[in-house]
């Protein structure tokens, strides 16, 4: 408010007066404090809106004030007004003059906490794990994120033992709990990151830490954003003696993290030793990835020898070749660079299609399969040909030899393929290529990622050796998984179709997916045709005295069942959809990028499916 050109600066809220900057006479200019207000135990600035002179001071320090009333008056100076169509002003502006360059105390002391957790804080640490051939928890994260984009959580905390250690040691050596763990871009797509620190108590599980990774798996769960896991370390800390507890099984971090199963892509990766906790964690991710150094065990050293069960060096608990042979790891590298460059490369196949890609000749395809109907092939060689170039991703290929599961790009777009591998057992589909087929085919459903079936196969594997691993059990899972797909699916049988192998290679039967169709060299039946020969004719053959003769006419019968059973009978019949020039696979395949209903994985509420197999 103005009159006589005097300007009243009024109490912008009820208060006491705690200083008073200004007597009455002195000069002012826009945006000096005035007068300070104390609030709700808050102070508040009330500045000068306009240059002036002080005419009058109305209170003193100490006084209380209620809104609106009168604080001081100044003689108006080269400003017509001082701030709002009443002249009150209200505080809260910066001052002039401010270096913005310059720190404060308070967040000096900020900084010179978190650069004690960082590797340039902690080289005796640092050394000592180089030494050893490996590379830090915020390393491989450095490597893995975009650079500038990870926002960690919770750097600050250290371990439950102030009972039992100084506080300052254990911010000096227990950094971030020993987990290093936040959300950043991966090839720009947001997802949660975090990984176990080796330096730090071998990497075991904190009790703070443990609240950490509640925290991240719920805004996984709330933002739909993937979950990388390194997972090196050895399980549960029982030295965290400040947390009042008994034996701590309500910790609520394993079931948050399995009930993100299914729900967003969860990627483990296994460098060093990853023992109990750890490894169970790792365990529900859908892909395992280990190095060379890994060993993985659902107890470490300590444990095994506790139950009385033994002494074990870490190494021998549970090498990566023992893990890639039983399906435990999915992808096996060489190292922890090459680690999070797999990493990074699964995630793709999650974000959509790729906008370049290269078309392998797809003549090619026309040669891969002999025209000898027993001679073997390199089915991956029909993969990487049918799919764009360095676009297959291979999961689990130490496991299950039977087939191939991967993942792979047709025209930028992901999928994934089931391939049978005539290299083994002729393509016969044992216990455990079935189970690594239904938990893969699972995989892909629960992320929309459409499934190509490359057929080739005598049937499911059969005899008392076989019976003995519960295949009836285990080759079932085939029929429940591909009966069950939302996904498209497709299948090409590239030459051999017989019998309920060839029916599981399709989601159950020749009809169940969006198209079959046989390469000029596929060939079906009900069982193989020699063994549906000898049970057919038996009594015939029997009957025939001369071996030669029989022989020949075994052969002869044979010959005439293959003919019966070519790909061209079976498309005349109407039982496939046609018999394709291998060149033009791809316009087929094509047929399986549907839109999925709902927008996608990230876009649903509720998920798909309840979880993706662990095994």
């Amino acid at each position: 408010m103005s009159v006589n050109s005097e300007i009243a600066i009024l109490a912008p809220m009820a208060g006491v007066v705690v200083a008073v900057a200004h007597e009455a006479g002195g000069s002012v200019r826009a945006g000096t404090a005035l007068v300070v207000l104390e609030s709700m135990k808050m102070e508040h600035e009330v500045v000068a809106g306009a240059d002036g002179v002080v005419r009058r001071v109305a209170v003193v320090a100490g006084d209380a004030v209620e809104e609106g009333q009168v604080l001081m008056v100044l003689a108006e100076g080269e400003a017509a007004d001082v701030g709002g169509a009443d002249g009150q002003t209200r505080g809260g502006s910066s001052p002039a003059g401010v270096d913005l360059d310059g720190e404060r105390e308070d967040l000096r002391a900020v900084r010179e906490r978190h650069a004690l957790g960082l590797d340039a804080a902690r080289e005796e640490a640092v050394a000592k794990r180089h030494a050893s051939g490996g590379r830090t928890a915020r390393e491989n994260l450095a490597e893995l994120v975009d650079e500038g984009t990870f926002v960690e959580y919770g750097p600050l905390l250290f371990a439950a033992q102030e009972r039992r250690r100084p506080r300052e040691e254990l911010i000096a050596r227990t950094p971030a709990d020993g987990l290093v763990a936040g959300v950043g871009e991966v090839d720009g797509e947001p997802c949660v990151v975090m990984s176990y620190d080796y330096t730090v108590l071998a990497g075991t599980q904190g009790m703070r830490g443990h609240l950490k990774k509640d925290r991240l798996f719920e805004i996984a769960e709330r933002r739909k954003l993937p979950v990388v896991l390194l997972a090196e370390g050895g399980g549960g800390r029982p030295g965290d003696v400040d947390w009042p507890m008994v034996a701590g099984l309500d910790c609520r971090a394993f079931h948050l993290f399995a009930h993100l199963s299914a729900k967003v892509p969860l990627v483990g990766v296994a460098a060093g030793n990853c023992f109990a906790g750890n490894a169970a964690l790792l365990g529900c991710c859908d892909v395992v990835i280990a190095t060379e150094s890994s060993s993985i065990g659902m107890g470490g050293p300590a444990m095994i020898e506790g139950g009385g069960l033994g002494v074990y060096e870490p190494a021998e608990v549970g090498p990566i070749d023992v893990q890639q042979a039983n399906g435990v790891v999915d992808v096996r590298v060489q190292d922890e660079h090459e680690a999070m460059l797999l990493a990074k490369r699964y995630l793709s196949y999650f974000h959509g299609p790729a906008r370049d890609f290269a078309v392998p000749d797809q003549r090619a395809l026309r040669h891969v399969v002999p025209s000898e109907r027993k001679r073997a092939y390199e089915v991956r060689t029909v993969v990487e040909t049918l799919c764009d170039e360095d676009s297959v991703l291979e999961l689990r290929r130490g496991f299950g030899l039977g087939v191939v599961t991967a993942l792979a790009r047709v025209e930028g777009r992901p999928l994934g393929i089931v391939a049978n591998d005539p290299t083994h057992l002729g393509g016969a589909i044992d216990a455990h290529a079935a189970d690594k087929a239904a938990r893969f085919m699972q995989l892909c459903d629960a992320f929309d990622l459409p499934v190509l079936l490359l057929c080739d196969t005598p049937g499911f594997m059969v005899g008392p050796a076989a019976e003995r691993t519960a295949t009836v059990r285990h080759v079932a899972r085939m029929f429940l998984a591909g009966a069950n797909l939302t996904v498209p699916i497709g299948t090409i049988v590239l030459r051999k179709g017989y019998g309920l192998g060839a029916q599981a290679m399709a989601g159950g039967g020749f009809k169940a997916g969006l198209f079959t169709v046989g390469w000029p060299t596929s060939e079906f039946g009900g069982m193989g045709l020699e063994g549906a020969v000898r049970l057919g004719m038996r009594r015939e053959l029997e009957a025939i005295e001369d071996p030669q003769e029989r022989e020949r006419v075994f052969q002869a019968t044979v010959q005439a069942a293959y003919e019966h059973g070519r790909g061209i009978n079976m498309a005349a019949y109407g039982e496939i959809d046609d018999v394709i020039d291998p060149a033009d696979s791809r316009r087929w395949v094509r047929m399986l990028f549907e839109r999925p209903a709902g927008g996608g994985w990230r876009e649903r509420a509720e998920k798909k499916r309840p979880s993706v197999d662990a095994w």
